[in-house]
């Protein structure tokens, strides 16, 4: 069986913003990112993208802007990512999903496609609705937040994506 990190997207891998993330020259990959993931990548771990877009439900930009973004990222960080599963549904827009976080069909897809030990996996997002999915399946999680939250919202809290990577690497056996 495989481990694996789920990993949101906006926030967590690029800079979120208050509108959408579709252009890749909005698309600002922060300090400690690369670092994170190639980490991550040499401890053994499978590094999936679980992500909303509903962007797309609105009408705002294509699953083909996803997917340049996605492309974009793995020519930054050195195609270090496995797969990317995003949902394109918003229940305002288009329609209710389970592909969409906090529901957990990104996820469950994923471990059933890879084979992945949810013991031994971790995901690391910035919402609530991200540490919801990963208990939903049972693995650990990692909240990305600047400030520190009265109650913790994930099994481990972090500032970024390299904190997040030595904590869960560090969390090893």
């Amino acid at each position: 069986m495989s481990k694996c990190i789920f990993l949101d997207r906006d926030g967590v891998l690029n800079e979120d913003r208050t509108d959408y993330v579709y252009r890749i020259e909005d698309f600002i990959i922060p300090n400690g990112v690369v670092e994170g993931l190639q980490l991550l990548k040499d401890a053994g771990y499978l590094l999936i993208v679980v992500t909303n877009q509903a962007g797309i439900a609105r009408g705002l930009y294509s699953r083909t802007d996803v997917m340049r973004c996605h492309q974009y990222l793995q020519e930054q960080c050195g195609n270090l990512i496995d797969d990317i599963y995003y949902c394109p549904h918003h229940p305002d827009f288009d329609t209710q999903s389970l592909l969409r976080k906090p529901n957990s069909l990104m996820l469950e897809k994923a471990i059933a496609k890879y084979n992945i030990d949810v013991t031994q996996s971790w995901i690391i997002g910035d919402a609530l609705r991200d540490i919801q999915a990963g208990r939903r399946v049972g693995v650990r999680t990692v909240h990305i937040t600047h400030e520190k939250p009265k109650s913790p919202v994930g099994d481990q809290q972090a500032t970024n994506l390299l904190e997040a990577s030595k904590m869960v690497v560090s969390a090893i056996g």
